[in-house]
């Protein structure tokens, strides 16, 4: 069930929002977790055994190391060697699922690759839902537990509802327990938070439907014509397609979820901003997705010793968490290849020319304009044979036993049918449209237009548009 759809909005969620009310303030949480249970039962009915397991295994473990830690303090006998073990059970636990049901079959094609037979039996299993969402998150609390950050005592209702929440359960954005812990004792309805809710949950459901999905289909076109049928410009334009298709996709989920948290009284953390504006990879990365970024720095890099250790050791961490990152978003090369580049983009932005890029006023956007739409070539195209033709493509390198056809038209008929979507999406890409919003977001004119461009949303999903969300593989 994704939001983009006429059964969440108009099954799911009136009902679920209907009990919310009518509950006493005192029992919404039970109503969030039980909601975000079913949420997530729907779609994966199997599946919600390991989730409801993952929540039990890790309160058990985060209360340990917090009783150990009290005890510190009541007897001053240093527990750190027990806590650490409980902490490294956490995470052969969480990991070591996320490896089976993630990893597994890709690390067995690995062994049978390089033994040149099968040695291991190549499993592939249904991937779990948000399972690498929610595992970060449920790391991040037990960690954190284990720094002392806060108590846990008794709560395992805070920390379940914590894990499964609907907004955010599936896609992120990747919540630390601390931003939400508070909340979790106020349940009172609170009006402007319910209205900004609402705004956000409807500008993310626009970009979703009506700026992803429509751009989407000049990718698909592109594909289906195939690398031996386009030209060079042509693959620039499905390259861009898929950049905007991706940026829409997401960052409308991560809106509907920041939306769907306020309706709920939960200040969720921002995820995006105006990534396409960057001028630099650094920058980049410090706009997209800013929560896994934040995830990777605080748990990662941080401890491994950031910059602390001069600069081959800021290198060696770098390294890893780059690794980390392509590896995080699907089991296939080319997401390593993705995490390695920008891990290689990074470094000589650091060490030579991040100066250069974000001083000048043009140069940082004609590198990003074209960095940006290559990046997202090699994490959209998993086969690496098709991958290496498409990027051939792309800098005019001739192509093994090309056919020699009228590439020419084709780029015409596409750009003459996508034009303006093109230039819509490029402009909505920009921070001028929530500036605009921000301004007028209180105006009767706003709210109408809202209002209308909800149903025409609506009216797309029945008419049956493709709708899927990119980052649910994820």
């Amino acid at each position: 069930m994704v939001f983009s759809s006429i059964e969440f909005l108009f099954r799911f969620l009136p009902i679920f929002i209907i009990i919310y009310c009518i509950t006493k303030e005192e029992y919404r949480l039970y109503v969030i977790l039980l909601g975000s249970l079913f949420f997530y039962a729907y779609g994966e009915p199997l599946y919600i055994l390991l989730m409801l397991a993952s929540i039990f295994v890790n309160h058990f473990i985060a209360k340990k190391i917090y009783l150990y830690r009290y005890s510190e303090k009541r007897t001053g006998i240093d527990k750190t060697s027990t806590c650490k073990l409980y902490l490294l059970m956490a995470c052969l636990f969480n990991f070591g699922m996320l490896f089976i049901f993630k990893y597994l079959g890709f690390f067995c094609s690995i062994v049978n690759q390089i033994a040149g037979k099968e040695v291991l039996k190549v499993v592939q299993l249904t991937l779990p839902l948000g399972i690498s969402f929610y595992t970060f998150q449920i790391m991040s609390y037990v960690i954190d537990v284990y720094r002392r950050k806060y108590a846990v005592k008794n709560n395992l209702i805070n920390f379940a509802t914590y894990v499964s929440m609907f907004p955010q359960l599936i896609a992120g954005p990747i919540v630390n327990y601390d931003e939400v812990r508070k909340s979790m004792k106020d349940r009172r309805l609170k009006p402007k938070m319910v209205e900004n809710g609402v705004t956000l949950f409807i500008i993310g459901l626009l970009y979703k439907v009506l700026l992803a999905n429509k751009i989407s289909s000049l990718w698909n076109d592109i594909s289906t014509i195939g690398v031996y049928g386009i030209n060079t410009p042509t693959a620039w334009l499905g390259s861009w397609a898929f950049s905007f298709q991706i940026y829409f996709d997401f960052w409308g989920y991560s809106l509907m979820a920041i939306g769907l948290g306020k309706i709920l009284g939960f200040n969720f953390p921002q995820n995006f901003k105006e990534p396409y504006s960057a001028k630099s990879a650094t920058e980049f990365w410090r706009r997209w997705h800013i929560t896994l970024g934040r995830w990777f720095r605080e748990y990662v890099y941080i401890p491994l010793g950031g910059n602390r250790k001069g600069p081959i050791m800021l290198v060696i961490n770098t390294f890893v968490v780059w690794f980390l990152t392509g590896l995080w978003h699907g089991a296939s090369w080319n997401f390593i290849i993705w995490g390695l580049m920008f891990f290689v983009l990074l470094m000589l932005e650091k060490f030579i020319y991040i100066d250069k890029l974000e001083n000048s006023r043009y140069v940082g956007r004609i590198y990003m304009l074209f960095l940006i739409p290559f990046s997202w070539t090699i994490f959209n195209i998993t086969d690496l044979k098709t991958l290496g033709l498409y990027i051939r493509k792309m800098f005019f390198i001739p192509l093994p036993n090309a056919p020699k056809l009228n590439t020419f038209s084709k780029m015409l008929d596409l750009l003459g049918k996508y034009w303006w979507l093109l230039l819509i999406c490029a402009f909505f890409s920009t921070p001028i449209p929530m500036n605009l919003i921000k301004k007028y977001r209180d105006t009767l004119m706003f709210k109408i237009l809202l209002l209308l461009g909800f149903w025409y949303a609506v009216y797309q999903m029945a008419m049956g548009a493709d709708n899927p969300f990119l980052y649910f593989r994820f």
